[in-house]
């Protein structure tokens, strides 16, 4: 049996560190790199990098290689590659099932302002704050460039790309953060606003209590949805669930 696993997240390599110890005869896992961080942390099993070509190309892939089952375990806001992955399972006659961890619940304290994408989160920061903490990663920067009048103190893994806001510092960092460590950035840099995608998990979480303890609005994008009839689940363990109930025959949920 052959797995195909679009990772590049946390969730994606520890699903490939459970099936590395699954006792089941002849399986087979390939794990799908995106290739955008130049130093990844390689899951154990068989590793590609690089695109497929789009929806097309995975079916061809996923038949010329004889996958069995496909998991979409990339990043919650990598919307694109979510479809094109339901859109070649249906092609190529794969089961898909998609693994994403639970999105942020707000809590008492929180001063949460919702948006649907990086364009309406830019347009609510000017009647918010001065000083912004923009934890969106490198791309996407080109919806906040507009914003002259603002500072931007820009976090992400590696140097941005593209067109980006005029007044602004980089922060090259990596997750896991610590609390203590959140609540000296938005002191050391006078931040009084906090942008973030609703990516999920434990790593990068800690920056929303730093803000709900200083009183700071927030601004979370909102996670794009999962494709019409594709089965979720919210931890690898799950996933591996899936797996196992597919090596042995049984149906799958929407079979």
């Amino acid at each position: 049996m052959h797995v195909l696993i679009l990772g590049g997240t946390t969730e994606a390599r520890r699903l490939a560190e459970l099936l590395a110890d699954e006792p089941l005869p002849g399986l087979r896992v390939t794990n799908s790199l995106a290739g955008r961080v130049a130093s990844p942390r390689l899951p154990p099993g068989e590793v590609r990098v690089g695109g497929f070509g789009g929806a097309d190309g995975l079916a061809d892939w996923l038949r010329a290689h004889a996958v069995d089952v496909l998991i979409d375990a990339t990043h919650p806001f990598a919307g694109t590659i979510g479809f094109h992955a339901a859109r070649a399972a249906a092609t190529a006659h794969v089961p898909l099932l998609a693994l994403r961890r639970p999105g942020w619940v707000p809590v008492e304290g929180d001063l949460w302002h919702e948006a649907g994408s990086l364009e309406e989160a830019a347009a609510l920061l000017p009647a918010l704050g001065r000083r912004i903490l923009l934890t969106t990663g490198r791309m996407g920067l080109a919806a906040f460039a507009g914003l002259d009048e603002l500072w931007f103190l820009v976090r992400s893994v590696e140097a941005p790309e593209g067109p980006r806001p005029a007044r602004m510092e980089i922060l090259l960092d990596r997750g896991p953060f610590s609390l203590d460590g959140e609540r000296e950035v938005l002191r050391r840099y006078r931040i009084d606003v906090l942008v973030t995608k609703d990516s999920g998990g434990a790593a990068t979480a800690p920056k929303l209590t730093a803000a709900r303890e200083a009183g700071l609005p927030v601004v979370v994008v909102r996670r794009p949805p999962v494709p019409d009839g594709v089965s979720v689940v919210d931890e690898p363990g799950r996933a591996v669930r899936w797996v196992r109930e597919a090596y042995e025959g049984r149906p799958l949920p929407g079979e």
